[in-house]
């Protein structure tokens, strides 16, 4: 009898069939499930919240806000911040409410009010732009805090040279805010005429961009008034003036003359008896500071020996005369190149007479050297 595998494990086995049920297949009892009793709920416990509790929150969290406010917001309920109006005779275009006050460069206050004031009987126009700043924006040197609130304190600021002007924040944005600072009073004194019922007046200084502006109208104007047309005449008539005498120039007469000049100068230079009289300057120079130094040497000379030391010098010098002598000859041939080295030798030539003629007296008076010359 050939023997049967059982069916693979995968293959759902049903009950009551194969080979090896037991027999046909019996539907098992359903049990019903019914749902727990009911039982009774637990009645829920209300907790009752005191309104004085709930009231000490509120109060304490405003507490909490104010005091938070007027320590970090720099916000005064109490009293009014002290403000001031300024009066500017020019745009104010970019100054908007709520623009910066600032004392050299500190942050001090803000715009609060801007409006436009025309005075009839003198026919001008102002801007009065009404400033808030804050009371303690100005310490003493004492550490002592400055009230700005108090009466007459911004007035007294006022009288020491407190001024406004107006700066720029950015020259991309245009935004324009007040800048304070204090200058000599005398050099921007205040406007009586500038007056305001309700505030103090700090006196306007005009603005870099309104001097700018005047600048530039100023350069504009005279520049207006300058005559190009009268100055194109006049370099027209320079220009051809001056092409005239270019003209007129002997331009081959000045070129042979040159030419003229540079041989002579050559000749001079390659000349043999211009090389020897230079040595014989030279030898005489030479001779001479020998002398110098030998009479220099000499402090209490004697009567032979300082007779012996100046007709050596007397020679000396009549070499250095002849050789002088000798140069001028020369030149003399050519006066139209050695003006100056004539002139310069015949200076030497006076120098060695000089020399000889000090010679001289000290050889009739020695004692000169240690006496000095007798007084007339």
């Amino acid at each position: 009898m050939p023997r049967v595998r059982p069916p693979p494990s995968w293959i759902p086995r049903i009950p009551g069939s194969g080979p090896f049920s037991p027999g046909p297949l019996r539907p098992e009892p359903v049990q019903a499930v019914l749902p727990p009793p009911d039982r009774p709920a637990s009645p829920r416990v209300k907790t009752k919240v005191s309104p004085a509790v709930v009231g000490a929150f509120v109060i304490g969290g405003l507490a909490l806000l104010f005091l938070s406010l007027v320590s970090f917001g720099g916000i005064s309920f109490l009293s009014k911040p002290p403000r001031f109006t300024v009066f500017f005779n020019e745009s104010i275009h970019g100054l908007d409410l709520g623009s910066p006050v600032k004392l050299r460069g500190v942050r001090v206050g803000r715009v609060v009010d801007l409006n436009l004031r025309y005075d009839s009987a003198s026919g001008r126009s102002v801007v009065a732009v009404v400033c808030e700043i804050h009371k303690d924006a100005v310490t003493p040197v004492d550490g002592v805090g400055l009230d700005l609130g108090q009466p007459g304190a911004l007035q007294r600021l006022v009288d020491r040279g407190l001024r406004a002007q107006l700066g720029v924040l950015g020259l991309a944005t245009g935004l324009l805010y007040v800048e304070l600072d204090l200058v000599k009073p005398a050099d921007f004194p205040a406007d009586p005429a500038a007056k305001d019922p309700r505030y103090v007046v700090v006196p306007a200084l005009p603005s870099a961009i309104s001097a700018f502006q005047a600048s530039a109208s100023e350069i504009l104007a005279k520049v207006k008034r300058v005559d190009f047309a009268g100055l194109s005449e006049e370099l027209k008539a320079l220009v051809a003036q001056t092409r005239r005498q270019v003209a007129g120039i002997d331009v081959k007469g000045l070129v042979d003359q040159w030419r003229t000049t540079g041989v002579a100068v050559e000749a001079l230079a390659t000349s043999p008896e211009l090389r020897r009289t230079l040595a014989n300057l030279d030898a005489a120079v030479t001779e001479l500071r020998a002398v110098v130094a030998r009479f220099d040497a000499q402090v209490e000379p004697t009567g032979r020996e300082l007779a012996a030391t100046l007709v050596e010098a007397r020679r000396s010098l009549q070499a250095f005369g002849e050789a002088a002598g000798e140069t001028r000859r020369f030149m003399a041939g050519n006066a139209g190149v050695g003006a100056e080295v004539g002139e310069t030798l015949g200076r030497l030539s006076e120098a060695a007479a000089a020399v000889t003629r000090l010679a001289d007296y000290l050889e009739r008076n020695p004692n000169a050297l240690l006496s000095g010359r007798p007084r007339p």
